[in-house]
């Protein structure tokens, strides 16, 4: 068995990282011309939780123009087995998550991450969704915010389904609109945050989810 990649905590960009990001976001450029509003909203320093909707593959890639920071992201384990491909998305900032399985491994990465300093990008949804509607959302970013401090930044990313639709391999030319909606301050309370309290910010992540979704969609 090959040694799983280890996470990357160290906030500067290696020469690997800017070659393959550079690769990358010039594809991305050329396939989808995605505009960003919204940047703004994601700080410069300090722990950040993106949290964009999901509707592609091609999703991760956009995660390039929103900040100029190094981000770092779950991947689904099977990835890091794939000779050279492991290495490269590790150097990306991307760690391994077991899928279908709770993974505490990869939530006490995630909240390492983030006790760093760092942005941190979980798709709230969970997998792959389909549809203008999002759907109660999985609890694990506000949970992570709540350890943390993290402010959490709902994204829209209005086209990506276009680009790569769900059973495609390929991606396809496509115009995107990329939404960044203002910061959502993690849950708090006196004390350890209860699970109403975590509950209740989800459901005000996923309002603000559906309207910078839906806002992205507006002019694609």
């Amino acid at each position: 068995m090959p040694e799983e990649p280890r996470l990357r905590l160290d906030v500067g960009k290696t020469p690997t990282y800017r070659v393959v990001a550079a690769i990358l976001r010039a594809l991305a450029t050329v396939l989808f011309h995605p505009v960003v509003t919204g940047a703004e909203h994601i700080a410069l320093d300090g722990p950040v939780l993106i949290a964009p909707i999901h509707r592609s593959n091609v999703d991760f890639a956009l995660t390039l123009f929103m900040s100029p920071r190094k981000v770092f992201f779950m991947a689904k384990d099977s990835l890091f087995t794939v000779p050279l491909l492991g290495r490269l998305i590790t150097h990306l900032g991307a760690f391994p998550v077991k899928r279908g399985s709770a993974d505490r491994e990869s939530l006490s990465l995630a909240e390492e991450v983030l006790r760093h300093g760092h942005v941190l990008v979980l798709f709230p949804e969970g997998t792959r969704k389909e549809g203008r509607a999002v759907a109660p959302l999985h609890d694990g970013a506000m949970f992570l915010a709540a350890r943390t401090g993290a402010t959490v930044v709902p994204v829209g990313i209005g086209g990506s389904d276009r680009a790569m639709p769900l059973g495609t391999k390929f991606p396809r030319r496509s115009r995107i609109r990329i939404v960044v909606g203002a910061a959502i301050d993690p849950p708090a309370s006196e004390g350890r945050v209860s699970r109403k309290a975590v509950a209740a910010k989800s459901e005000e992540l996923r309002r603000e989810l559906e309207l910078v979704y839906l806002e992205s969609l507006g002019n694609v």
